[in-house]
């Protein structure tokens, strides 16, 4: 048998309760209203919107900086390998550059689709 000191317990009986009791902290620490937080099981959706790119980015940047520290005080990890950032937009240019966006200091790898609980999730905010 093995000490758990942080987390959950995997495969216990009691770990999806604690889990949520532990994970419904994240998602009700304060996000601006520009922002929505979407968590399903231990995956996280992180959706931010403004005018600007740079809005986006500040809006973003602080919202991370409150997981990244909500993260810490959990004695939890994210995997930011894992974590992926998609601009989704109705405009018809380019993006000109990259978004600066941080989790734990490193920067998201800007994709143009990402696959979110089986639902592919593409920049354009069109339909077909």
């Amino acid at each position: 048998m093995r000490a758990i000191s942080k987390g959950c317990p995997p495969g216990s009986a009691s770990g999806p309760g604690f889990w949520n009791i532990q994970f419904n902290s994240l998602l009700n620490l304060e996000y601006s209203k520009n922002t929505k937080v979407i968590a399903y099981v231990d995956n996280l959706l992180i959706l931010t919107k403004g005018k600007t790119q740079v809005e986006v980015e500040n809006y973003a940047n602080i919202e991370t900086q409150k997981v990244t520290a909500w993260v810490r005080e959990n004695k939890m990890i994210f995997k930011e390998c894992k974590s992926k950032l998609v601009i989704i937009t109705q405009r018809r240019t380019k993006i000109k550059r990259d978004y600066k966006i941080y989790l734990n200091n490193i920067q998201l790898r800007q994709e143009n689709t990402i696959k979110y609980l089986g639902i592919i999730i593409d920049r354009r905010k069109t339909h077909t």
